[in-house]
């Protein structure tokens, strides 16, 4: 069952943390505005963007949402969510690349989002979840489940944090 909790942080985010390899296979993290759509996460990146040359030669990427540290109740147990994606270019003039950027004209400021519709070197980049993780406080650690990576799976066999 889709859990509220997981869906409404993630919601209350404009941008992701995005994580790729380059072309030395170093990780490399940079961000993006991002939209959710048929559960999926999207975002629109320029060619020159060293993140979008590193998604089109390695599919394997992850996500990443964190909480605020200025509004996080202990900076050692910040909200997060992680997912590991493959990562796939949109076909330009698509049917759902255009709703997507429509939805990108719903979500942010409609006027610089047509402005870069017009720019030609701008793809849309889908992350698709094939694992991922929340962390939500002290003991509080479950695996994303469901088919849209939508649910908080408890997980087993961990004893928690021990004291010395």
């Amino acid at each position: 069952m889709k859990n509220e909790k997981l869906i409404n942080f993630i919601d209350s985010f404009q941008s992701v943390v995005i994580n790729s390899l380059d072309e030395n296979k170093n990780p490399f993290s940079s961000y993006a505005p991002f939209v959710k759509y048929e559960n999926s996460y999207y975002v629109y990146l320029s060619n020159m963007a060293k993140h979008s040359k590193n998604l089109k030669n390695n599919k394997k990427s992850s996500i990443f949402f964190c909480e605020d540290e200025n509004s996080c109740e202990n900076i050692f147990a910040r909200k997060r969510v992680i997912m590991q994606c493959n990562t796939t270019i949109i076909e330009k003039d698509s049917k759902k690349y255009n709703s997507i950027l429509d939805s990108f004209e719903k979500k942010f400021d409609k006027k610089m989002v047509q402005t870069l519709r017009a720019m030609s070197d701008f793809n849309v980049y889908e992350f698709k979840a094939f694992y991922g993780e929340a962390i939500f406080g002290f003991g509080k650690a479950y695996n994303l489940g469901g088919e849209n990576f939508d649910e908080l799976i408890q997980r087993e066999a961990t004893k928690g944090h021990g004291h010395k």
